[in-house]
């Protein structure tokens, strides 16, 4: 054996014997307070690691566990209030967090952990008394004294949130949060002057910030405070001649006073600038349009309209403003235009949809432009019935059945029976275009659902009443709706043509001719269909030359039947 390891040797057994020295002179009550201690760490340790995961039950039970070893361990008991409040527990919650604070006075999120418990349990002015001890500490705890004041203002503790702001903005200096909850408060208790001093000193804090002017020019001017209103705005716009809000503050003010063409000076500046909200814009130009139309209003309206060109163009609410007016103006085709471009930068708009949508429908519609709304409707407010009809009308409008079918049904099952005017209209398209698609029996039924809720629809009365002529069954029940809308509209050639219709399927031949003959009259262009069926109705009496003149007439019309070739080759009818 070497010396070095003799040396090593030696070592180990002086250190052995020295640590066993040094665990002797331990009491036995030291060792097990010891054993404890690290007992307890390590359950602490796994009461986080399951809290982090937020697995409240293991949790509990770890830092249970570690109770159990460090009872007076202030960490533990405020852990188990922490678990306590996550599971909405928070009465035995109290006991621990208040523990946790009576053993360790001197940490502040313990005292917390007790303010949000008493919070919890619908005791806020207990918590704010753990809050008022915190922030009289100094400054290290200033930073609660808004959430002090909100409990205090919740509680209609007026006098006491005041104080408590007071302390707030003497810590972080003059903030607008901090200012508007002082101006409220005082002037919910009538005091205007100091309310006013608030706003003052907003202003002269954050100086050339228009918005603090207009809070304060506000309050003035609801307690009519005009002039004084009047005379801040001018003094910025001295200051600030380029801020635009401070231009729209003196034309609103002036025109208040009657002071009208001074005050439109004020709103041509304002509308002149770029930098002025498009939405402050079409709200003052919207408002002018309410006001009584006389030569002076469209003389204000067009040099408006120049202005928001040159300062404001390509904007949603711009085009939305000259749409109303052009819509007011009954220039419908303008004003569609005009919200279409409005829509197409900004689609969030449901009430301008709408008006585009209905205000697009009529005989020279364009359904394929149009659709492209009703689908704009759909996917930007896909839980609204009304574009989901919308929609299936476009598309049964362009052939386009089997998709009309899944919006209308879209649109009945989003309805949930709340309108039943609008179920009513749905079912009676929805058989429409069912009927085009061949499930006959399911359109009928859909027609009956129609009548259920409206039996004096004249539209799915004629369209019912066709179909069932078509298909040649219920005659009657045909009969009896179509002759309930010629009754009602004498004068329409559509009308009195499915009339005329069904009467031919009941072989009513001098009696359908009657009643094509005032189709006819009432019709000044008779479509194809109805030229086609007028020769049917001669023919069967008859009349076999005019029948064929009639028939030719209809040639070429994308409504007529597949047979009119074969009747007008043969000279006679064929179904």
């Amino acid at each position: 054996m070497n010396f070095k390891t003799t040396i090593l040797l030696f070592l180990l057994v002086a250190f052995s014997s020295s640590a066993s020295f040094s665990q002797e002179k331990l009491s036995k009550k030291e060792r097990k307070a010891q054993l404890n201690e690290s007992q307890g760490t390590r359950y602490f340790i796994e009461g986080e690691k399951n809290l982090v995961l937020n697995d409240l039950e293991k949790a509990f039970f770890y830092f249970q566990k570690a109770m159990e070893f460090s009872p007076d361990a202030p960490a533990i008991h405020y852990k188990i209030a922490e678990i306590l409040v996550k599971a909405n527990q928070a009465e035995k919650a109290m006991s621990y967090a208040t523990r946790a604070a009576e053993l360790d006075p001197e940490n502040k999120y313990y005292a917390l952990m007790v303010a949000e418990i008493y919070t919890n349990l619908k005791q806020p002015l207990k918590a704010a008394e753990i809050l008022e001890r915190l922030t009289a500490d100094g400054e290290n705890n200033q930073q609660y004294n808004l959430d002090l004041a909100s409990i205090y203002l919740n509680e209609k503790e007026l006098d006491k949130a005041l104080i408590v702001l007071d302390r707030a903005e003497e810590f972080y200096g003059i903030m607008e949060p901090i200012t508007i909850q002082k101006q409220r408060i005082y002037l919910s208790k009538n005091n205007l002057s100091k309310a006013i001093e608030e706003g003052k000193k907003l202003v002269e804090a954050r100086p050339g910030n228009p918005s603090y002017v207009m809070n304060l020019v506000e309050i003035l001017y609801n307690n009519n405070r005009v002039d004084q209103a009047l005379g801040l705005v001018f003094e910025e716009i001295e200051k600030y001649p380029s801020q635009p809000e401070l231009q729209m503050a003196a034309h609103t003010l002036l025109k208040d006073k009657g002071e009208i063409e001074k005050s439109n000076q004020y709103l041509y500046s304002a509308f002149a600038s770029a930098d002025l909200d498009p939405e402050v814009k079409s709200k003052a130009f919207s408002s002018i349009l309410t006001e009584i139309k006389t030569q002076e209003r469209e003389t204000l309206l067009d040099s408006l309209e120049t202005l928001m060109a040159k300062s404001t163009p390509e904007n949603a609410d711009i085009y939305a403003a000259l749409g109303q007016r052009r819509m007011l103006e009954q220039k419908n085709k303008e004003g569609i235009e005009y919200f279409k471009k409005s829509l197409l930068i900004n689609p969030k708009n449901a009430t301008l949809l709408e008006q585009v949508i209905l205000g697009s429908f009529g005989e020279d519609a364009d359904f394929k432009e149009l659709e492209k709304f009703t689908v704009l409707g759909v996917d930007e407010f896909p839980q609204n019935p009304e574009f989901w009809f919308y929609d299936g009308v476009v598309k049964s409008a362009q052939k386009n059945d089997e998709e009309a079918v899944v919006s209308l049904n879209k649109a009945i099952e989003l309805n949930a029976n709340k309108n039943p005017q609008l179920d009513q209209v749905a079912f009676g398209s929805l058989g429409n275009s069912l009927y085009n698609l061949g499930e006959k029996e399911e359109a009928f039924r859909n027609f009956d659902k129609a009548l259920e809720l409206n039996p004096n629809d004249e539209q799915v009365l004629n369209n019912y009443s066709y179909f069932l002529s078509l298909e040649k069954k219920n005659l009657e029940k045909a009969k009896t709706m179509s002759d309930k809308v010629v009754q009602r509209f004498p004068d329409n050639g559509t009308f009195l043509d499915t009339h005329a219709w069904v009467l031919f399927q009941m072989e009513d031949y001098e009696g359908a001719k009657k009643y094509m003959d005032l189709a006819m009259m009432h019709e000044t262009q008779p479509s194809g269909v109805m030229l086609e069926h007028y020769g049917d109705i001669l023919f069967h009496l008859g009349k076999k030359n005019e029948a064929l003149s009639y028939w030719k007439k209809a040639e070429g019309s994308p409504e007529a039947s597949d047979k009119l070739s074969q009747k007008i080759k043969e000279g006679k009818y064929h179904e």
